[in-house]
């Protein structure tokens, strides 16, 4: 399988080459940076160099892996133009206008976006829309630690949570809950952990996912890649959770 990287020289796309050339069956066919990147003409495999995105892409790429920014990844789906090539998208960071305008280019190709691809992710994510479901009453909220480095916004894992949480417990409780609080630490260089608590009041549940790897985005990103490839989904906006259940 010929993947594509997108943000290529970043902290995820780093490792995502080095997964890609670790494993047998995969290959690396094409490593994008923004056009002003250094690393442009600088070998990445063998052969292959670091580039800026360009409409032949197709011809290279079986399927694109995106860990870029946003502004990145909607010029490349305007690129794309009608291609069918299928897209995972792990950027975060969109605006409700960006989320559109990825909705609109999913007419022409398959896109499986997530905020979160670290293996295990979607479980932890939906035990814990489950408990908010079968305890509508309890108050959650979600808790991110990251490395230091990180912006202080939240995550969009953790706006993720938040607004999934705040959707079942409406629809549970048949009128709109309140916003799920997002608390936000940064601490040295965790790469990740995300928790969800639930206040009972007499009692509380926890839920912990920790990843200990950036690693674990990438191994969760070419799964999504290889289902898109072996599965061929018509055009259309997939979810993690849909890798895994069809």
């Amino acid at each position: 399988m010929r993947i594509g990287i997108i943000g290529a020289s970043g902290r995820v796309g780093t490792r995502l080459i080095e997964a890609i050339l670790a494993s047998p069956g995969l290959e690396l066919a094409a490593a994008l940076v923004s056009p002003g990147s250094p690393l442009i003409g600088k070998p990445v495999a063998g052969a292959l160099e670091y580039r800026p995105a360009e409409k032949t892409i197709r011809s290279h790429c079986d399927v694109m892996i995106d860990f870029s920014t946003p502004a990145a990844s909607l010029a490349f789906q305007d690129l794309l133009g009608d291609q069918r090539l299928p897209v995972v998208i792990g950027t975060t960071g969109f605006t409700v206008a960006d989320d559109a305008a990825l909705t609109a280019h999913a007419s022409a190709r398959p896109l499986l976006v997530s905020a979160n691809f670290a293996h295990g992710f979607e479980a932890f994510k939906q035990t814990a829309l489950g408990f908010a479901s079968k305890m509508p009453g309890a108050e959650p909220q979600v808790i991110e630690t990251y490395y230091a480095r990180k912006k202080a916004d939240p995550s969009g894992t953790s706006k993720m949570l938040a607004s999934e949480i705040a959707a079942v417990r409406s629809l549970a409780m048949g009128f709109a809950a309140p916003e799920t609080p997002i608390a936000v630490n940064r601490e040295g260089d965790t790469v990740g952990i995300n928790e969800v608590r639930f206040n009972l009041g007499s009692a509380e549940a926890a839920f912990h996912f920790t990843v200990h790897t950036l690693a674990a985005y990438a191994e969760g990103a070419i799964a999504a890649a290889q289902w898109l490839v072996t599965q061929a989904p018509p055009p259309g906006r997939y979810s993690l959770a849909d890798s895994l259940t069809r």
